[in-house]
Order: C-alpha cells, then structure tokens, then sequence
C-alpha cells in the first residue's frame, strides 16, 4: 500500500528532517479470519495508509492464508509452520519488516481496527513530538472497546516522575508521556528496535508488548496520541486482571523472566512493577471463578520462571524459517 504523496497526508510523510518516511504494519494473526479481514480492511482505508503491510499469520487453521491471498493480494503474508504466540509472531513480522527495509514499524493485534485517521494521528503526534533529542521512540493510539469506553486492558502506563521538560514536550503535541505501550497499535522506530532488539519470541504470549516496550523507552521517550483511536474487539471489556484460566501460567513465569532478565526496567521499576503485579494477582484470585485451576497455573508459572530462561529470539525465529537480521541478533534475547 502506497500513501498518495499529493495532499495533507504528505505531511505525514516526512520526517523533521523533511526526509519521507516508510511505515510498515505488522500485524499477527491466529485463526480470526473475520476480524483479520476487516483489520486489514481498515489499514487500506487509512487517510494516510501504511507504505507496506506485513500479515503473520501463527499457522491458521481457518483458511486466513488462503484470504489473504485472495483477498488482500498486496500484503506480504508471512505462514509460519507452527503457532509461536504473540510474541514470536510480532518478532517474525519486525524482522521480516526490518530485513526489507523501513523507517517505522506500526504494530496492531488481528482485533485491532484503525479508526481513518489512526495512523495519520500518530505520524503527526510524532513529528511534533520531536526535540533536541530527536522524535520519540514510539507512540501509542487511544485503545477503545467496541462501545468507545477506553479499554483497560491497553492503556498504556503512565511514566512515572516525568522530567518537567520532557513532560511539556509531551504537552505541546497534545499526547501523555509513556512507560510502556501495548502491541494493539504502536508505532515505534525501526532504528531503535535494531539497537535494542526484537520482542522476546519465547514470552508466546502475555508481557512481551510491556518488557519489548519498556526495553525500547529505558532511558527514552515515548507518548500516547488520543488522537490516534483504534478498536479492539475483545469478547468482553475488562482488564489486566480478568480470570485468565489455564494461560495464568504465562502471566507469572514471563514476569519473573521479565523481572529477573530483562533491562528494561531499572531497580526501583522492578520494585514499583512488582508491587503492581502482586495486587494485581490478589485481584485476579478474587474474580476467579475457579481458583483451583488458577493456583496450578501460579505452580508451574513460579517452577518454570525460577529454573528456566527465555530461549533466544534469533534461535527461536529460525526454527520457523525466520532470519533475523544481523544488526539485531545480539539484541534479540
């Protein structure tokens, strides 16, 4: 998909150097044919559509290769021969995008449905973002439920102790500054995803958007645009801390990866986040509609978060044919 360069969107072309810009989409899929289509409808309806559209799809079992195909012709459609999560399939999409070439990678969830503007909002937000140290390393949409309340399950997380400057620079563009972001809509810079590297591809699923993302802003800024609106069309509208059954499992072992391993977040986060975690988990016992089943995934999540690491992301990638470029091997756990 290329934007027409005549017109307001060509403003959002150019970076503040006036240097144009290539965004490419990234989004993963696993058997949600139905939203996958109308996902992808919205992306070629964008004001200022993406430059490239990436499609991974986690080894469908519903026919999603098959209508993209057909359907979708210009997407590059990744099939990976088996499902590797979330995780795996978003480090699939950066480094086939990254291996290709861009400037920008925008990352959004299969349920994930771009308002017209959504794009154009965030290459806007980011251009006026910039300063002395550059533009942000990403930024975030306003994530809404199918009713237009803002979904909790994607709001990002508030930057704590904010420097005055880098709080008014926020300001001025009209956005919130950000310590982590989710992978429902993101748009962050391919420059700094080669510095500091992929998702962790053996996370599968749960806290990978949060310990990729707080990686990429350590030390660096990033906003949220309300501006930028997208719709995801979850089941049901709640948090982070919903029953989530049998898949707790990964919730706790991929936070003690995550506080264990990662250096995305520095001492003090470690301890902010940990606390969160753990009021968070009391929460989630609470609403449990069956606590038996949640106290076993706790067990396994607890043995295989002390006694095991992350798999590195290259290695994992090529074991589903995957290359990961070779300016981010090092940095791709």
């Amino acid at each position: 998909m290329t934007a027409d360069p005549a017109g307001d969107a060509a403003a959002s072309d150019a970076s503040p150097s006036g240097a144009a810009v290539l965004v490419t989409a990234v989004v993963v899929t696993y058997n949600r044919r139905a939203l996958l289509e109308e996902a992808l409808t919205a992306l070629a309806g964008q004001s200022r559509p993406p430059d490239r559209v990436v499609v991974v799809d986690n080894a469908s079992s519903d026919g999603t290769a098959e209508v993209v195909a057909r359907d979708f012709p210009d997407t590059d459609l990744l099939v990976l021969p088996r499902n590797i999560g979330g995780a795996g399939g978003f480090g699939a999409g950066m480094a086939h995008a990254l291996e290709a070439g861009t400037d920008l990678l925008w990352l959004l969830d299969d349920d994930t449905v771009p308002e017209p503007d959504a794009l154009g909002e965030l290459l806007a937000a980011r251009d006026r973002a910039t300063a002395a140290d550059g533009p942000p390393a990403l930024v975030a949409s306003r994530v809404v439920w199918t009713d237009g309340r803002d979904h909790p399950m994607n709001t990002p997380r508030a930057k704590p102790r904010t420097p005055p400057a880098e709080r008014e620079i926020a300001r001025a563009a009209g956005c919130v500054p950000v310590r982590s972001a989710s992978f429902v809509s993101v748009l962050v810079d391919a420059a700094t995803v080669r510095e500091r590297g992929l998702p962790v591809a053996d996370y599968f699923l749960w806290n990978d958007d949060f310990e990729f993302t707080t990686r990429l802003l350590r030390g660096r800024r990033g906003v949220l645009c309300p501006r930028s609106v997208v719709v995801h069309k979850t089941r049901e509208f709640g948090g982070a801390d919903a029953d989530p059954g049998d898949r707790f499992f990964y919730e706790v072992r991929n936070k003690i990866w995550l506080f264990s391993g990662s250096p995305g977040l520095a001492p003090p986060e470690r301890v902010l986040y940990a606390g969160s975690t753990l009021r968070r988990w009391t929460r989630t016992f609470a609403g449990s509609r069956d606590r038996t089943v949640l106290r076993r995934a706790m067990l396994r999540g607890l043995r295989d978060g002390l006694l095991t690491r992350p798999k590195p992301t290259a290695d994992l990638l090529r074991e589903v044919g995957v290359e990961v470029p070779s300016d981010d091997e090092p940095h791709a756990r």
